[in-house]
């Protein structure tokens, strides 16, 4: 059975800088019927583990260390037994959540996942956070954004810890190198393509 792209969507507050906002987060699936790898942990793990089904979890993987993206990932570590990759570059927006925790494995450019018979490559893409971290599943067609894109541009870079000329230069460098019709499946709202925002980033 070939891998499968599963989405579910979760809701809560997105807190940095002294504010707060709610927020629709996407959690994306990669697996078959027998084992799955989970992107990102938002607020709460109980629609995550719902939807995961009883399935192997092979790993928790986290785009960036805002809290909308890692809320509920010690939680879901300790629901499935599955080890939280992240990179250290954001260490400090973790902490911030997660005080009394800690990650279990350290996220790097270059690192590739296996789930399903698939294999997504982590793209370090820093900007919108130090750490801010891709997953490119070439036989999927597909790469998993976080917040570095979306569906219209480039994530937000107007808070702390962000830099707007590196997420252009990650996108351009890292992002609009895969093939145009690659799905972008993003953070937050709709999917769109690399040939769709080659236009709107230029």
């Amino acid at each position: 059975m070939s891998a499968r792209i599963d989405k579910v969507v979760v809701s809560g507050v997105f807190s940095l800088d002294g504010q707060d906002f709610d927020v629709d987060n996407n959690v994306w699936l990669v697996g078959d019927d027998d084992e799955v790898l989970v992107i990102d942990a938002p607020h709460d793990a109980a629609p995550i583990v719902e939807a995961i089904g009883g399935r192997r979890v092979t790993a928790i993987v986290l785009t960036h260390g805002h809290n909308d993206h890692i809320t509920a990932a010690p939680a879901l570590r300790e629901a499935t037994g599955a080890p939280i990759w992240f990179h250290p570059a954001d260490r400090m927006l973790w902490d911030m959540t997660h005080a009394g925790t800690a990650p279990d494995r350290e996220l790097a450019a270059g690192l590739q996942f296996r789930v399903a018979g698939t294999t997504l490559t982590a793209l370090h893409t820093p900007g919108h956070s130090p750490g801010s971290t891709c997953l490119h599943a070439a036989d999927l067609t597909t790469v998993f954004t976080g917040d570095t894109l979306f569906c219209g541009g480039p994530g937000a870079t107007g808070r702390s810890f962000s830099d707007h000329p590196a997420i252009l230069n990650s996108i351009r460098g890292q992002l609009f190198s895969l093939h145009g019709d690659t799905v972008v499946r993003t953070g937050h709202g709709d999917d769109t393509t690399i040939a769709a925002e080659l236009r709107t980033v230029g």
